[in-house]
């Protein structure tokens, strides 16, 4: 679970501070301190790989995205926070999965993934969540499978991940004004692809964008 202060870890709050303590030991030796990182961020990676669409494979690419981040901790920048910097390898593992694999993946599969990290989407999201109700998520599924990579992760970090824009464009690695349009025009592209009587239309402040979608 993720709150303002930090994420919730062993029945606690991990803050950036805390990170940036664990990580220092990690550096300085203490190798199964890494563990840390790995309890309270391991809900996060799978939801990152399941809505990026890494499928029955979401637990292998959390598994090889987190000895990726160890292996890469001496670039990690001292006192940031190590959940965008997460995420953006989970991205990239995903789609590295994803491309070397058959891009067959059932949408049942993938739901039954999700639900296990239990995304939430707020009620305020348009149009992706007139698609998560209940009764609409295999449609939403389907809808997903049909973008391209960068729209797919740009969903589901500001929807299923509820990431504002500023923490999406740290974890993709964009300018905000990237993320700003490339999330309109996905919305744009689900509202095309699910059911007309479901009238989407994308909020009026992610419609504009910029020209970098």
């Amino acid at each position: 679970m993720r709150t303002r202060e930090g994420t919730l870890e062993g029945g606690r709050i991990l803050t950036v501070a805390d990170e940036s303590t664990v990580i220092a030991r990690v550096r300085a030796g203490e190798r199964e301190a890494y563990a840390e990182l790995v309890r309270a961020h391991t809900g996060t990676a799978l939801r990152v790989a399941v809505a990026c669409g890494a499928g029955a494979d979401a637990e292998d690419v959390v598994q090889s995205a987190f000895i990726k981040a160890y292996l890469s901790l001496g670039s990690f920048k001292d006192g940031a926070s190590f959940r965008p910097w997460l995420i953006r390898i989970v991205a990239n593992e995903t789609r590295n999965t994803v491309r070397s694999a058959v891009r067959l993946r059932a949408v049942a599969g993938r739901e039954a993934a999700l639900s296990r990290g239990e995304p939430l989407i707020p009620e305020s999201a348009d149009p992706a969540v007139a698609a998560m109700e209940e009764e609409r998520s295999a449609e939403l599924w389907a809808a997903l499978d049909e973008l391209s990579d960068d729209h797919r992760d740009v969903v589901a970090c500001r929807y299923l991940l509820e990431m504002n824009e500023a923490e999406t464009a740290e974890a993709l690695g964009w300018p905000r004004g990237t993320v700003k349009s490339r999330l309109s025009r996905a919305l744009k592209l689900m509202g095309g692809l699910l059911a007309p009587e479901s009238e989407w239309e994308p909020r009026a402040e992610e419609a504009g964008g910029d020209g970098h979608g």
